[in-house]
């Protein structure tokens, strides 16, 4: 029966739907964890000593972070593979191009392809640069974001990636969450535009959210 769904169109939509929004309701506690840094050292470092200790003592030091990562490798991965197999379904449903291009579709629609490439790539970025330190500008301090983050954004080419990457996701939200809830069946037509109100709203916050901390720092705010 797994097969069977997974198999299906509806199936793989579905799956992309239930991973998009393990992952949005990620990257919304990790802004709110992320925003701390204007608060200061202290208040982000003790953050960090926190998240590693949750859950204790019933889960051990590391514990629930580790199982926190699982979960979205295995949404990303998910996420990605139906995203792929329904685009090469798509294509191979229809092998020629139409006589007459009409595009309808936003841009937000036409760029969900590349934009998830974009936010693919920056994923690997951001974990080396920030949570293994492989690539880090600067001398990498475990359990201290506040010092790592600074190292980061001190440098034109952290804030490059940065930004192109939020605005990628900006517009991968902005779809998604509107897709996600017709797939899910929580659209309508009495719906759709409350729907497409709160994908345009989560979408900015985010979006702004994230990219308020490189400008922090390049402006001063975050030292």
């Amino acid at each position: 029966m797994a097969r069977t769904v997974w198999d299906s169109t509806v199936g793989k939509k579905t799956v992309m739907a239930v991973s998009g929004v393990i992952m949005l309701l990620y990257l919304v506690v990790h802004l709110y964890g992320n925003l701390k840094v204007f608060f200061g050292l202290q208040e982000i470092d003790d953050y960090a000593v926190w998240l590693r200790n949750l859950g204790r003592p019933f889960m051990h030091h590391m514990w629930t972070i580790w199982l926190t990562r699982a979960v979205l490798v295995v949404a990303v991965v998910a996420h990605a593979v139906s995203a792929y197999q329904l685009s090469r379904r798509d294509i191979g449903a229809r092998p020629s191009k139409y006589a007459h291009k009409k595009p309808r579709a936003t841009y937000a629609t036409r760029t969900m392809r590349w934009g998830g490439v974009i936010l693919g790539l920056f994923i690997v970025w951001h974990i080396l640069d920030l949570t293994t330190g492989t690539v880090h500008p600067g001398g990498f301090q475990d359990a201290h974001p506040y010092e790592n983050i600074v190292d980061t954004f001190s440098t034109w080419y952290g804030n490059v990636i940065y930004i192109v990457a939020m605005l990628a996701l900006g517009l991968h939200i902005r779809h998604g969450f509107w897709s996600a809830a017709q797939t899910l069946g929580v659209g309508s037509r009495s719906r759709d535009r409350a729907l497409k109100a709160t994908a345009n709203v989560l979408a900015l916050l985010l979006t702004a959210g994230f990219i308020s901390i490189p400008v922090g720092v390049m402006t001063g705010l975050v030292s």
